[in-house]
């Protein structure tokens, strides 16, 4: 029923910078809310970043000042801008949105990789 492409992870030195896209697509009536959700290895998932269909957005404390959610409504698309990222910030990154089709649900993306090297 929808479908997430999500692009944008790679490796990158400590102090670069990266930005995540991720798209979705199908049967969407409506976009609750859209995030950005980080898991490393031998850790649990974590919320990286969210935005309602209104703007607000939410950050993890880890991240907060230097990642930047924003969003697309009219392409269904959610963006993480990462600066002075830190070898810590090393993770799969998950877009996760919660959409209206004939019902509300949740779906995740296939996961991007960013590495960060010291």
């Amino acid at each position: 029923q929808v479908q997430l492409v999500e692009s944008g992870g790679g490796l990158v030195q400590a102090g670069g910078s990266l930005r995540l896209s991720c798209a979705a697509s199908g049967s969407i009536f409506s976009v609750n809310a859209m995030g950005w959700h980080r898991q490393a290895p031998g850790k649990q998932r974590e919320s990286v970043a969210t935005i309602t269909s209104g703007g607000s957005s939410n950050y993890a404390d880890s991240v907060k000042g230097r990642f930047t959610i924003s969003s697309d409504n009219a392409k269904n698309t959610v963006y993480l801008q990462m600066n002075s990222l830190k070898p810590e910030d090393t993770a799969v990154y998950y877009c996760n949105v919660v959409v209206t089709t004939t019902y509300v649900g949740s779906w995740w993306g296939q996961g991007t990789q960013v590495t960060v090297s010291s």
